[in-house]
């Protein structure tokens, strides 16, 4: 016998959905700014092993000298980034959802069993309420993480005007790697979360846009 729960509020998922362009377009648009000075790369001393990013990785986007568009872009869109991130911990505090939302001292432990399960080394799932312990960690963390890059791009953009800001981050230098750490971490969670979504099947992606889940129950004879 299949049954409707609600699952996820209209607001919850409008946030969700206005970010997704959002952020797309803040990492593009960020892209073309980094262009211009494009400083970083994982490596020991001289030996570099990932440069960010290629010469073909910018000329296969059609990225190269377009620095003023970038900019625009990208000081327009993070008003609207910050307006609905803003808006979005607002709702979660007034409606109670942060206590959904929020780890809780089984949270670490939770998180470990789902990275074991998903590994395929347990077979059975954790204990699954509307957000496991993992979820609940990578959610809060993309929260944290949005804030950061706020203060960070702030710092960046307005260095002397904001210099206490600045200072506070570590300097201009530190808080550009800064900014740049949490676009590479917003982009490996996109990646994740959309592998999750598409694991978790259709029902799962299906609450996030009309707010409810299917659930079917066998009915046992007593």
């Amino acid at each position: 016998m299949k049954h409707i729960v609600n699952k996820h509020p209209l607001a919850i998922r409008w946030f969700h959905w206005i970010n997704f362009p959002i952020i797309t377009i803040m990492i593009w648009s960020g892209l073309l700014i980094y262009w211009a000075n494009d400083v970083y790369k994982l490596g020991f001393g001289d030996l570099t092993l990932i440069q960010f990013f290629p010469k073909s990785f910018y000329e296969a986007l059609n990225i190269p000298y377009r620095l003023g568009e970038g900019m625009a872009f990208h000081f327009v869109f993070m008003w609207a980034f910050f307006l609905n991130g803003l808006l979005y911990i607002l709702f979660t505090l007034f409606s109670g959802e942060w206590r959904l939302l929020f780890p809780d001292k089984n949270s670490f432990k939770e998180a470990w069993l789902v990275i074991l399960h998903d590994l395929k080394i347990n077979k059975e799932a954790p204990p699954q309420l509307k957000y496991n312990g993992a979820q609940k960690i990578a959610y809060t963390m993309i929260i944290l993480m949005g804030l950061g890059s706020v203060l960070t791009g702030l710092a960046i953009y307005k260095p002397v005007q904001l210099n206490w800001l600045c200072a506070l981050l570590g300097g201009y230098e530190f808080a550009r790697a800064i900014h740049f750490a949490l676009t590479v971490g917003y982009c490996l969670f996109f990646v994740i979360h959309i592998f999750q979504v598409i694991k978790t099947g259709w029902n799962n992606f299906r609450s996030m846009v009309t707010g409810f889940d299917v659930i079917n129950e066998t009915k046992h004879d007593e």
